[in-house]
Order: structure tokens, then sequence, then C-alpha cells
């Protein structure tokens, strides 16, 4: 969905936006100002932004610490789980009612699976996993199932481990470009499922995971848009072998 260009200063960090047609740089100057506000040091600070300019631009303070890479474990994982939590839970629900959805929705998300699964070859080393998962995402009833509002959380719309920073004793967070409001279950989904997380560790964010307590009904969501998010990271790899996303698959059906 789009793209950027970053420029690092020693200070700050200017961020030009080449796509806005999900409101990227309105999106990330909202995160930025409102977790600046209310869960100051988790994210850059807001400096200025020029969103009206061509391209638009968002400058931003420079946070210390490198990308999360290697095993999840140890100290990490809790900094991890306070860090997700933080951006989630930090702002007032009377606030994160007047803020607007993140881009994309879990509705919005299975149906472009649904066209990918309907299209799609399979492989040898995939095949088991991606027909039990169509089997799955064909079922009835789980547009209704998805299109029901899940415990409302502020959301960062991008489970890419690469946004997250560790300085050795807590992380922060970047990237907001399609922030917004979102439900508990798909925003943990996404960065549990994600692509990345599974290339860095194979444990994932396992360990994270088990620091959220959640209700029945939120461990139900959750496990569907895992599945769901699961899924598209199949597809959307296709073509390339990845014999672990599809024993994962399996294993979250």
């Amino acid at each position: 969905m789009g793209g950027h260009s970053i420029e690092l200063r020693s200070d700050v960090v200017i961020k030009r936006y080449r796509s806005s047609g999900y409101g990227e740089p309105e999106r990330e100057w909202r995160a930025l100002e409102l977790l600046g506000e209310h869960d100051p040091g988790l994210a850059p600070a807001p400096v200025t932004a020029e969103l009206a300019a061509d391209p638009p631009t968002v400058v931003m303070s420079r946070l210390d610490g490198t990308t999360v890479s290697g095993e999840i474990a140890g100290k990490l994982v809790d900094a991890l789980a306070e860090a997700i939590t933080g951006v989630q839970r930090s702002i007032p629900s009377g606030v994160l009612d007047r803020v607007p959805a993140r881009a994309g929705h879990p509705v919005h998300l299975l149906s472009t699976v649904r066209e990918w699964a309907a299209a799609a070859t399979p492989e040898p080393a995939t095949a088991e996993a991606l027909r039990a998962a169509t089997d799955w995402v064909a079922g009835p009833g789980l547009e209704a199932r998805f299109a029901q509002p899940g415990t409302p959380v502020f959301g960062t719309g991008d489970g890419n481990l690469s946004n997250y920073l560790w300085d050795g004793t807590r992380v922060r967070v970047v990237d907001f470009e399609y922030s917004g409001r979102s439900d508990l279950a798909f925003e943990l989904a996404e960065v549990t499922e994600h692509i990345s997380v599974w290339e860095n560790d194979p444990a994932g964010l396992t360990a994270v995971l088990d620091r959220f307590e959640l209700t029945a009904e939120e461990a139900a969501r959750l496990m569907e848009c895992r599945r769901l998010l699961a899924l598209y990271w199949l597809l959307r790899c296709r073509g390339e072998i990845r014999p672990a996303q599809a024993d994962r698959m399996l294993a979250l059906l």
C-alpha cells in the first residue's frame, strides 16, 4: 500500500509520502499527536507537518534503539507486550471514538483473501494447508462474524517487526501510516502473524501473546483473525516455498 522516503538527521526523521490514497500522512501525524499526548516517549514526538505539500511531509523526533531482531525472549518479551499495549490502550475511549477507523478491516481482508484463494494454484509443499484454509475461508457466517465489533483499541495498521525499536530497556513504535481505530483481536493478529515476525524467530511472538489476558470472546475472535492473517501471508507469498507458513496455517485451523 503506497510508500514513502525517509531522511534521517541527528535529531529528527523527515518522512515524505509518495502515496496518500489511504490518508497516510494525516494518519501518521494524528497518531504521533495522540500518542505524544497520552503515552509520551512510546512513539516519535511530532515536530512539524506539511500535509498539503507535494509531497506531504511529516517531521518527527528520532528515537534511540534498533529494530527488534533475533530471539524474542527475556526482557524483550515484556517490553514488546508493554509497547503493544501502550499503543492500543493509552488513548482514552472518548478520544478513540472520534478517531477514524484504520486502513483495512477484517471484512475487507476476508474479501481479498477469498479472491486470492479462489485463483491460487496449490504447490506440493503448501497444498494441504491451502486446501484446508480455502475450505475455512469459504465457510458460511465468517463475514458476519468479522463484521461484529471487537474490543476497541488504537491500531498501528502494520504488524511489521521492523516498526519496533529496542534499546535494551524499552521498545518504542514507529510507522503509523495506516493507523486508526481498530479492535484488539485484529491488531494482535496483525502483529503476531506478520511474516516478518516468523522469519525472525521460529517461535514468533508466542511468549508476548501469552502476556495478554483475553476474554473468551476476544480469544475466539483472535483465533479467527490469526487464521485470516496467516492465510493472507500464505497466499501473498505463493510462488515461494514456505512449508513453515503452511504448517502454521494447519496448526491454526
